[in-house]
Order: C-alpha cells, then sequence, then structure tokens
C-alpha cells in the first residue's frame, strides 16, 4: 500500500503541473523509469529498518506516477483507428511486469522455505526497470498525433470529473480498480492455502499465481482489438460482466484448487482487460492539449480506491472467511457497466473507436 499512496501523491501532484502535457514525454517516461528502479535497489542494500523500507516503497510508487500515465500517453500519439489495441499492448505489458516477481518465486534460486533471496527479487526487477528505460531513451519517439506542449493550466485537473462524459469513463475506470488490485493482491496467496490444503505443490501454486496475473496481457490485447472494431462500451462492459460473475463464486472453490485455478485464469483473463479501453476513452474524449492531465488525474483516483479493497479483503477473511470475502469486488463491475451504459447513449461517445461505441 506505501507504493499505491506514492503512486497517488506522484500523480495528483503531477496532474495539478499538468507535468505530461508540458515537458517532453519522452523524459518524464525515462526520469522516472531511473528514480523508481534506483529507490527500488537502495531498498535491497541500504535499507535498515521496516520505516526506511516503507518510505522508499512510497519514493518508488511516487516515480511510477510518472512511468504508467505518461507511457499511455505515448502510445496514443501514434495511433487512433487502433488506439484500443496500442494502450492495451502497454497494459498488458505492465500486466506481465506485475506479475514477475511470482514467477521469480516460483523458482527460488537458493533456501529450502520455497522462497528467493528477497534482494535477488528487488535487483532484477530494478534491472528490468533500466533495461525499459534505456531501450525508451535510446529507441522511442512521441508520435504524429501529439499536440504541442499545453500551458500550465490546474482546472484541467479536476476537467475529467467536471466534463460528463469522461466523469462516466472515469466511474467506469474506479469499479474496474476496485476489483483488480485487490484481485492481483490476494488471489495469488488465496491459490497458495487453496494447494498447500489439498496437499498439491507450492511451486505449481506460485506458478498459478504467476499465471493468473501473466493472462491479464492476453486479455488486454484481444480487448483492444476487439474495442477498435465493435465498440469501445462493448468490451468494457463484457469484462466486467465476467470478472464480476468470477468474483462472487471463486471463494467458494478453496477445495477444488483445479476448478479454482480455471475460474482464476480467467478472472485474470478479463478483470484487465477493459482496464486499457477505460484509458483510451479518456484520450478520445478529454481535451487533447490535456490528455496527459487527464490519464494522470485518472489513475490517482483509481489508485487511491485500491487502497481500500487491498485492506479490506484480509479484514472480511477474518471476520467472514475466504468464501465470501471476494464477492464484495464484485461491486466494482456492478457499479463499472451502469456508469459506462450511460456514457453509451451520450452523442460524444461516437468519438471513441473511430465511432464504434
Amino acid at each position: 500500500m506505501s507504493v499505491q499512496i506514492g503512486f497517488v501523491v506522484g500523480a495528483l501532484g503531477s496532474g495539478f503541473l499538468n507535468i505530461a502535457d508540458r515537458f517532453p514525454i519522452r523524459h518524464v517516461l525515462v526520469v522516472s523509469t531511473f528514480w523508481g528502479a534506483a529507490f527500488n535497489l537502495i531498498i535491497a542494500f541500504f535499507s535498515k529498518s521496516v520505516e526506511f523500507t516503507l518510505f522508499l516503497r512510497f519514493l518508488t510508487g511516487l516515480a511510477l506516477s510518472g512511468v504508467y500515465p505518461p507511457g499511455m500517453k505515448l502510445m496514443a500519439t501514434w495511433c487512433q483507428k487502433d488506439r484500443g489495441l496500442c494502450i492495451g499492448v502497454l497494459v498488458g505489458s505492465i500486466t506481465i511486469g506485475s506479475a514477475f516477481p511470482h514467477l521469480l518465486n516460483a523458482f527460488p534460486l537458493f533456501g529450502e522455505d520455497g522462497m528467493p533471496p528477497w534482494r535477488i527479487v528487488l535487483v532484477s526487477t530494478s534491472a528490468q526497470a533500466v533495461v525499459g528505460a534505456l531501450i525508451t531513451l535510446f529507441f522511442v519517439q512521441p508520435g504524429p498525433l501529439l499536440p504541442k506542449s499545453a500551458p500550465l493550466n490546474w482546472r484541467f485537473a479536476a476537467e475529467g470529473l467536471l466534463y460528463r462524459p469522461t466523469r462516466l469513463a472515469n466511474f467506469g475506470y474506479l469499479g474496474h480498480m476496485w476489483e483488480l488490485y485487490a484481485m492481483w493482491s490476494w488471489t495469488p496467496l488465496f491459490l497458495i492455502l487453496s494447494y498447500k490444503d489439498s496437499g498439491w505443490s507450492l511451486q505449481l501454486a506460485r506458478i498459478a499465481g504467476f499465471g493468473v496475473i501473466a493472462i491479464g496481457a492476453v486479455g488486454s490485447l484481444l480487448a483492444g482489438i476487439l474495442a477498435d472494431r465493435i465498440g469501445r462500451t462493448t468490451v468494457t462492459v463484457w469484462s466486467l460482466v465476467v470478472s464480476g460473475i468470477c468474483a462472487i463464486i471463486s471463494g467458494f472453490l478453496f477445495d477444488f484448487p483445479l476448478i479454482l485455478t480455471f475460474v482464476c485464469l480467467i478472472w485474470g483473463f478479463a478483470v484487465v482487460a477493459d482496464s486499457a479501453q477505460f484509458s483510451t476513452a479518456i484520450t478520445e474524449l478529454a481535451d487533447q492539449r490535456y490528455v496527459g492531465t487527464a490519464l494522470t488525474i485518472q489513475t490517482s483516483l483509481g489508485f487511491l480506491l485500491t487502497l481500500i479493497t487491498i485492506h479490506l479483503i484480509p479484514l472480511l477473511v477474518e471476520s467472514i472467511g475466504w468464501k465470501w470475502s471476494f464477492s464484495i469486488l464484485a461491486l466494482g463491475p456492478i457499479a463499472g457497466i451502469w456508469s459506462i451504459r450511460i456514457l453509451r447513449k451520450l452523442p460524444e461517445a461516437n468519438k471513441m473507436a473511430s465511432g464504434h461505441k
């Protein structure tokens, strides 16, 4: 949660200062990625206390706020008719990156407890971030759709909530985020407990945890392709329906690890499939001069909401058990569907997906 808080603080500050719209987008990405890698790496070698570690996690989240929203804006400068697919590629990459530590945990280099030395995990992920920054620095350029640098105007930080079409798209995104990070945080542990209770391999459980998150990359790609062709709102609604159903039934499958894994894979596929499409909708509906600001505020609100559900699930587990705890996450998809169905009826919705609502 320290990472989430850092992201929210950084994104809100960046949004009010219009950083993603005032400064070269590639430079914002590269600098933020290097700082995120550095803060992550400092933990591995210099952190001597829980308090300092939590502060460094906060700073890592702060840096990430300059990676994710600007990255989506950068992708949007290269794409128009296939924008859902392009941003879907980016979100799919983030999804695989989020899953990768679980894969590292599944194949420990040392130790008999099934966990690799935690420093190796931190060093490995920092190294990957540095590689990503170098790729961006030397090989990535903004596309022809990049607008001119916008002047500072803090009022546009609130535009996403004041303008009805973007407000509805943001509300749909919040419904999606209510579910997403709590699912990513706790489903791998739920699988471990289920496998362990049934006498199944702990390593298989960790591989399953990786797969459940990583399969979302496939969902992001396919949803992007379909959204550009049949409609942005259609794909988001169906993704929310499927993920909401999985949230309701998954807790009842604890004693059946094979079926549980199958349902969680479907859940992982659907739970992030709509993410890129909510962000793509913002790039199509918002003032084009301040798309970066609109995306930054959207993600800051979404990550702020995740603080509730990430903390809520273990509290519910203590009080009512795993069986019913995940069901609370279905409230997000219900709210998201309501918002997107209203958005679909607005005339401004024709701006999305080249007229394919």
